[in-house]
C-alpha cells in the first residue's frame, strides 16, 4: 500500500504543479468558454474542459484557476458530474486516475482533495469514498466517508496483492 500512496502522491503533485520541473511539454487546454480576470487572477474554463500537458491529463464541465497577488499559482478547482485527473507515469505500466465530482489542488500547501464520489485508481489498487485528500509532503491520506451537503459515501478500498 505504501509504494501505491507515494506513487500516486507524486503523480498528484507532478501534474497539478504544471510538471515546471519535469516537463517542457506545452500545456494545451479545450474549452467551450474562458472567462479570464487578470486583476482577479482567476481563469475559469467550462464547457466539457480538457487540459492536457504531457502525460497528465485534467477533465470537468468547469475548471477555475486561481492565482495569488504575487501572480502564482494557488488554486486549480474541476468541478463536474465526473471531474478526472490522469497521469502516465513513465515507471508505471498504468496510469493513476482520480474522479470526483470536485478535484482541487492547493498548490502552497501541496494538498489534493477529490470530493464526493472521490475514486482514485493504479492498476488494480483502488480506492474510494466521499472525500479523498492526499497531503503531497508529508505522505499522508485521509478517507473520509461524509461530504458536506450529501449521503455519507463509505470508504472502500481494493489493494491487489504484490507481485
Amino acid at each position: 500500500m505504501k509504494a501505491f500512496v507515494r506513487t500516486a502522491l507524486f503523480a498528484l503533485a507532478v501534474p497539478l504543479s504544471a510538471a515546471a520541473q519535469n516537463s517542457q511539454a506545452p500545456v494545451e487546454v479545450e474549452a467551450d468558454r474562458l472567462d479570464l480576470d487578470q486583476r482577479a487572477g482567476t481563469a475559469v474554463y467550462s464547457g466539457n474542459v480538457d487540459i492536457r500537458q504531457g502525460n497528465m491529463q485534467l477533465r470537468g464541465e468547469r475548471v477555475e484557476i486561481q492565482r495569488n497577488e504575487a501572480g502564482e499559482l494557488s488554486l486549480i478547482t474541476a468541478t463536474g458530474e465526473r471531474a478526472y485527473l490522469r497521469n502516465q507515469l513513465e515507471n508505471e505500466e498504468t496510469p493513476m486516475e482520480g474522479w470526483g465530482r470536485r478535484v482541487i489542488y492547493h498548490v502552497a500547501e501541496r494538498r489534493v482533495e477529490l470530493i464526493d464520489q472521490a475514486e482514485l485508481t493504479q492498476g488494480g489498487d483502488q480506492f474510494n469514498g466521499g472525500r479523498l485528500e492526499y497531503f503531497i509532503d508529508r505522505e499522508v491520506v485521509q478517507a473520509r466517508s461524509d461530504v458536506s451537503g450529501s449521503e455519507p459515501q463509505r470508504i472502500r478500498m481494493t489493494l491487489q496483492p504484490a507481485q
